[in-house]
């Protein structure tokens, strides 16, 4: 049994909505997000990345910037730029970039359906990001990311996002890098009641994006539990923002990888290793960039020229969901035991690229400072809730969402 509850969002004036919407605080760096809010005086990543208001001498992390998010939060809402909708209810998101679209339902998921695995994880997340996004929300009293779940399948949700985003919409903007935005809301608790009862009849929810501003949150609410001994399970902060899409809407993007060296191989050495120990290499000569055409094949980017690598079927044959794995299958067989990277996530030796970046980016990279790439096949929604159901996670940087769910449009006071 699932629970996601209605609430009363604190939202931008329509008149706003466009200046006050954020990419995530964490798709870009701190310099990037000073850069990106010149002239914008609305723009939410001055309460998501409140450093930017400072002087860069400041440390990002210091007690400074979180009470400078949380002062500005109190203004924008004193202010009228942001409205409290004061009645709760859901909200339903819709982005389309290009051909893809996709629409999910807004409301506030349980910390115990999070706690208790309900809402299943696919990665392990890191204490040090938890940390800030802790104090972030504790300071503001506020969920300001919403965390992008999915759900396998209800027709009744499928059915009720239809309907109720037939109507005349809340907010309908396009933003500047052309995704557009259109958010409606539910207008009667009979409504609200068939949502709240179809999420209650599924048995899991699955986090897609966001496993570090989802452990945040619930560690908030943990921690206002210890405050508050005498709890009902009722207050905000029992729950957390969250966004839940069908899963057979998303779509995931490649994760592609750039290695800095080849671990004292030669290009001709490395190619006659990959083909001796982990598939059949042959030379793309279609022209431009090699993209992979499906399941265990990557591309290599090699001394400006593209290969297919073609796993062995032996290597892809693991028992578990998350052995079957492409990113997986080569970080075993060729990061790890050929090039020496045993820790992906702290080696600086290899770098990450996500598919929004194009494959020309890897060669761009391959002309600065990288001597290799590997272009990859999109991990599938199927292969990531197999492998959460499994209780395992994936190896890091194995999926990239793509279009990134807007900060600053609808915030959960707790």
């Amino acid at each position: 049994m699932i629970t996601i509850k209605p609430f009363s969002a604190l939202r931008p004036t329509n008149a706003l909505v466009d200046k006050c919407a954020a990419l995530p605080y964490d798709v870009m760096s701190s310099s990037e997000a000073r850069e990106m809010v010149k002239g914008n005086p609305y723009s939410f990543l001055r309460i998501d990345r409140a450093e930017i208001n400072l002087d860069p001498s400041v440390d990002i992390y210091s007690e400074e910037v979180y009470n400078t998010a949380r002062d500005i939060l109190k203004k924008f809402e004193d202010d009228g730029v942001y409205i409290n909708d004061g009645e709760k209810k859901y909200y339903f998101y819709r982005q389309i970039m290009g051909e893809q679209s996709q629409t999910g339902i807004v409301g506030c998921a349980s910390i115990d359906d999070y706690l208790e695995n309900r809402i299943k994880k696919h990665e392990f997340t890191r204490a040090d990001k938890e940390v800030d996004r802790i104090k972030h929300v504790d300071t503001c009293s506020a969920q300001t990311g919403p965390i992008f779940l999915a759900y396998k399948e209800s027709e009744t949700l499928d059915s009720i996002i239809v309907e109720q985003t037939k109507k005349a919409p809340l907010y309908d903007f396009v933003a500047e890098d052309g995704v557009r935005h259109t958010v409606w809301t539910t207008d009667s608790s009979e409504i609200d009641a068939k949502i709240e009862s179809a999420f209650a009849s599924l048995d899991a929810l699955y986090i897609a994006d966001g496993h570090h501003r989802c452990a945040s949150a619930v560690k908030v609410g943990v921690k206002r539990r210890s405050e508050n001994p005498n709890y009902t399970g009722k207050e905000e902060f029992n729950y957390f923002l969250s966004v839940i899409f069908p899963s057979s809407t998303l779509k995931i993007l490649d994760y592609n990888r750039l290695l800095k060296d080849l671990n004292g191989y030669t290009p001709s050495e490395l190619l006659d290793v990959l083909q001796k120990n982990v598939g059949t290499v042959t030379e793309y000569k279609g022209g431009g960039q090699y993209r992979p055409e499906g399941k265990h094949i990557v591309g290599i980017y090699l001394d400006k020229k593209w290969y297919k690598l073609e796993f062995y079927k032996e290597l892809c044959q693991g028992e578990k969901a998350v052995e079957r794995l492409d990113c997986a299958i080569l970080q075993n067989n060729v990061l790890s035991a050929i090039l020496g990277i045993g820790d992906p996530r702290t080696d600086k030796r290899i770098d990450f690229a996500g598919g929004i970046r194009g494959l020309e980016y890897l060669e761009e990279r391959c002309e600065k400072d990288c001597k290799m790439a590997i272009s990859m096949y999109p991990t599938s929604l199927n292969d990531l809730m197999s492998v959460a159901d499994d209780g395992d996670v994936m190896p890091p940087k194995s999926t990239w969402f793509e279009p990134k769910l807007r900060s600053g449009l609808l915030i959960h006071k707790i």
